[in-house]
């Protein structure tokens, strides 16, 4: 099993799929990085020597933003934008979608369960 980022890649699958459990790389970076390196897509994970998984390891580091900085920057720009109060901060403190959806109806999976209201009964 091979580690990567902090991530156990594993090590069944084909290299393109394992490179894909770390955040911050899906199907398209990872297949660059294979291309990057001449890794073919078939091989699996398993199969690679030391060497090509200290040259993934290279490649990813100095070319790509994954795991711990990517989230705190995510987070960072979040609360950027509560601190300034702009409209998608204020979506975000109240926890309701932020891009434009309606809410009287759905929006169940951001607002969470929905809160029964006193009196509504005739």
């Amino acid at each position: 099993m091979a580690r990567i980022a902090g991530v156990n890649i594993p090590s069944a699958k084909r290299v393109e799929i394992g490179l894909t459990y770390i955040h911050g790389i899906g199907s398209a970076k990872a297949r660059e990085i294979c291309d990057k390196i001449g890794i073919a897509q078939e091989r699996r994970v398993n199969d690679l020597t030391d060497a090509e998984v200290i040259q993934i390891r290279e490649v990813i580091e100095s070319d790509y933003m994954v795991e711990g900085d990517l989230r705190r920057e995510t987070a960072m720009n979040i609360k950027r934008l509560m601190d300034l109060k702009c409209y998608r901060g204020l979506r975000h403190r109240r926890s309701l979608p932020v891009r434009g959806q309606r809410t009287h109806t759905n929006a169940r999976t951001r607002k969470g369960p929905a809160k029964p209201i006193a009196g509504k009964k005739k």
